[in-house]
Order: C-alpha cells, then sequence, then structure tokens
C-alpha cells in the first residue's frame, strides 16, 4: 500500500511529503509549498492519489533525452526496422526544428509549430506521416503514465491514405531523372545517386530496403548469388510478414549487380553514408527537377520507381508471381497493375485490329445510304499522358 508521510523539518518553512514512487521503488522527498497544514494534509492526500493511481510520473517534467532513450527501447520493440527507421526520422525532424527540452513541452502549441516548420517542400502526406508519428508516440507516453494526456494534433485536409499519389514512369522520363541527378545533389554525389536510381527502376526495392541491402550478411536483407537462381535473403525483422524469405530476383537487376567487380562485393550495395529521409528527399527533388508529373499536385518519387517495376513485370509474370516479386501482404494489392496492364493492351488491341466498316445513315424517305469508311493505321504511343494514337 502506498503511503505519503507528512513532515515539517525544523527549520523549514513548507511542510513536505515522504514516499516511495511503487513503480520505481525510489524514496521522494516533496516540499508542499505551504505553511498551512489542511492545506498540506490536501496536497499529501492528492499526491497520494496519483501514487495510487500510477500518475505519479505523469505529473513530474521528464528530459526529452531521457524519454527518447525510454521509447525507443520499449516503445518501438517488436516493429520492423523500416518503421523504427521512419519514427525515427521523425524524431529528429522535431528536435532540429523545436527542439523540446522534456516531453511535457511537446504540448498543443509546440506541435503547431513544428507542423509550420515542415509545411515547407515537403507534401501533406509527408507532413501527415510525420504527426502520425508523434501521436503515436505520444499515446504511448500516456499509456506508460508519463503524460497525463496526448495534446491535440491538427491533421493536413485533404489527405487520401488509400488512393496511390504516383504512377509508373517511361523510360524517358526515368532517363530525364537520371539527367537530373547533378542539379539535386553534388558532384561527388551524382554516380552513387544515378546507380541507385537504376538499382530501384530494376529491383522492385523499397527504397529502405535498398539502403540496407548487403553483399554479405546473412542476419541482414543480403543479396543471395549462392544457389541456381540469385534470390534476396530477408531475415524475419526486415520483412513486414514478419517471416524469414528468400525471394527471386530478376535477371535485369543480377545483371546490374555482377557490373560490379566481385573484389567490391562486401558491406552495402549501396552505400550512401545518407539516412533514409535525406536520400527521399533528394530523389523527390530529381522528380520535380526532371518535370514528372505523376499526379495532380505530385511529381516522381522513389516509390514511382518500384511502381514502374512492377508495372513492366505485370505483362510478363502471372499475378501470385508478381506479388511474391513485389513482396505484397494482399494480391488486391498486386491487382492494381494488373487493371492498367490489361486496360492498356485491351485498347491498344482494339485500335490495331480496327478494320474497314460499313454504316448506314437513314436518309429522307427511308433511304439508306452505305458509307464506306477507309482502313486507318493506327499507331499506339504509350507516355507520360497514357495512350495516345496516331494515323
Amino acid at each position: 500500500m502506498v503511503k505519503v508521510q507528512l513532515i515539517k523539518r525544523k527549520g523549514r518553512k513548507y511542510y513536505e511529503a515522504e514516499f516511495v514512487d511503487p513503480q520505481t521503488e525510489k524514496f521522494h522527498r516533496r516540499s508542499l509549498k505551504t505553511p498551512n497544514k489542511r492545506e498540506a494534509e490536501r496536497l499529501a492526500g492528492k499526491l497520494q492519489k496519483e501514487l495510487e493511481d500510477g500518475q505519479f510520473a505523469a505529473t513530474r517534467k521528464m528530459k526529452w533525452k531521457d524519454f527518447r532513450l525510454r521509447y525507443e527501447t520499449e516503445g518501438l520493440l517488436g516493429l520492423a526496422p523500416a518503421s523504427v527507421d521512419d519514427i525515427g526520422s521523425t524524431l529528429n525532424l522535431l528536435v532540429a526544428e523545436v527542439s523540446p527540452g522534456t516531453l511535457q513541452a511537446v504540448n498543443e502549441a509546440m506541435l503547431r509549430r513544428f507542423q509550420v516548420a515542415i509545411s515547407n517542400g515537403r507534401s501533406k502526406r509527408t507532413i501527415g506521416k510525420h504527426l502520425r508519428n508523434l501521436k503515436r508516440m505520444l499515446r504511448w507516453a500516456v499509456r506508460n503514465k508519463l503524460l497525463l494526456q496526448c495534446p491535440q494534433i491538427d491533421m493536413p485536409k485533404g489527405i487520401s491514405r488509400g488512393k496511390a499519389k504516383g504512377r509508373s514512369l517511361a523510360t524517358e522520363e526515368f532517363e530525364r531523372m537520371l539527367a537530373a541527378v547533378p542539379k539535386v545533389v553534388g558532384a561527388e554525389d551524382v554516380g552513387i545517386y544515378k546507380r541507385l536510381l537504376c538499382g530501384l527502376w530494376l529491383s522492385g526495392l523499397r527504397l529502405g530496403e535498398a539502403l540496407k541491402l548487403r553483399w554479405d550478411d546473412p542476419d541482414a536483407f543480403m543479396v543471395d548469388l549462392s544457389g541456381k537462381y540469385p534470390m534476396f535473403r530477408i531475415p524475419e525483422d526486415a520483412d513486414k510478414s514478419r517471416k524469414q524469405r528468400l525471394l527471386p530476383m530478376v535477371p535485369e537487376f543480377l545483371d546490374f549487380l555482377q557490373r560490379t567487380p566481385e573484389k567490391d562485393r562486401a558491406g552495402l550495395v549501396f552505400s550512401l553514408g545518407k539516412p533514409l529521409y535525406a536520400v527521399s528527399f533528394s530523389i523527390a527533388a530529381m522528380g520535380r527537377s526532371a518535370g514528372i508529373q505523376v499526379a495532380q499536385k505530385s511529381t516522381a518519387t522513389a516509390h514511382d520507381l518500384r511502381r514502374s517495376f512492377g508495372y513492366r513485370w505485370a505483362d510478363r509474370v502471372r499475378p501470385h508471381i508478381l506479388q511474391e516479386l513485389m513482396r505484397h501482404a494482399s494480391i488486391t494489392t498486386t491487382m492494381e497493375y494488373y487493371v492498367q496492364a490489361e486496360a492498356d493492351e485491351t485498347a491498344a488491341a482494339v485500335w490495331a485490329a480496327q478494320r474497314s466498316t460499313t454504316i448506314s445513315l437513314p436518309l429522307g424517305g427511308g433511304e439508306l445510304l452505305a458509307h464506306e469508311k477507309p482502313p486507318q493505321k493506327v499507331g499506339v504511343l504509350r507516355g507520360a499522358g497514357g495512350i495516345r494514337t496516331r494515323a
């Protein structure tokens, strides 16, 4: 049973409370800031209730660095590495923009300042992702009695989480994106960024997966060229399915990897030495610089290179195989590629199969006049704007 003892030490103006925190088993002595015994008894009773309800820690200020260490140690336990990295990027951004000294400082006013600070140059979807990560963190703090309540977080309006904001890119667009690399990064990084873009285009990997891909570590996401066919070896903590997996690699990506001399096949396949959020931001800047519009208010990003891989392979393999290549949890996600691919294929076949037709037009007196339409040669062009035709 929790017991708060009221004391008045000689030479001290105010009454004090002595107690042991049942959660930490640490002894505390707290000044009640009043010389009035009745008021001190009331405050001691309030303190005892906080202790009994497990809310004592939530009423004390906790240094931000101490909270972050505990959250990353306990709150992120069991999450996939990609999710841990994503949340870590949000916490780094929070420190960079508003520098909270304590957990309690992350209140509604600070969160509004943070949202304003990150609004420049970031999409609503990206801003929403960072705010969701913070909301998750603060709710964990409340559940663990470190905060009394979660501050209100106003999400940006107009975010649609269920609808893709990109599309596959034409080869010409990908080449423009490569050409834009020197406009975005320094000369020393041009080669490695071009290599990364090519790797994403040919492999179908997510950006986070590509940045973790290794040549020689069986405990990590790695390239496995030891068997009959090239594979990706994925440990259970690096895959969304939470299972260890061995998945096939497409021939084009194998050809790309084999351009690396064997003596250099060690460590990371793509070694940029930069955090995920920084690389993602740079690639998005390349899409903007190349002027590749993928939606009404969006330009190409790293994920559009993955979409391009899925679209190219949709007409080469069956749906369940593409699902494995893309590592989709649901076949429904995979079928989105087939819907577009089959629609394009059907439209191309219809136009290519156009033949001469006879059109009968009703005239006065019930007479019919047959007009023969001469055959047309139709070319089907694929591009950023979809299907176009030319006679």
